[in-house]
């Protein structure tokens, strides 16, 4: 290396490492028109959980205002968003990590 020349700690003709994305999330809220059975409901039936694990996240709703019900990729997290309208919740996408 000559003495005009600056090492930057990257190779010539290395591309970067990319980062990986994060996922997205799927996120229901809660509200005052729907049963929490219904909420349950719904959850069985679109996202196809057990009763156990319906009614935990139902209650996390109920309890916390919201839950995070599904995580994945952008455009299946709002196909998912716009079924939970379909059955009358309020659902929104985020990022995960966001809050």
């Amino acid at each position: 290396m000559g003495a005009t020349e600056v090492e930057t700690g990257t190779q010539r003709g290395a591309l970067p490492t990319p980062v990986a994305e994060r996922a997205w999330q799927t996120v229901v809220w809660d509200d005052p028109v729907n049963l929490m059975s219904y909420v349950s409901y719904v959850f069985r039936t679109h996202f196809g959980f057990d009763r156990d694990r319906a009614d935990e996240l139902m209650l996390r709703v109920h309890h916390s205002g919201s839950a995070v019900v599904a995580e994945g990729a952008r455009e299946a997290m709002e196909l998912h968003v716009e079924a939970m309208h379909g059955y009358g919740l309020w659902a929104t996408v985020r990022q995960a990590g966001d809050r």
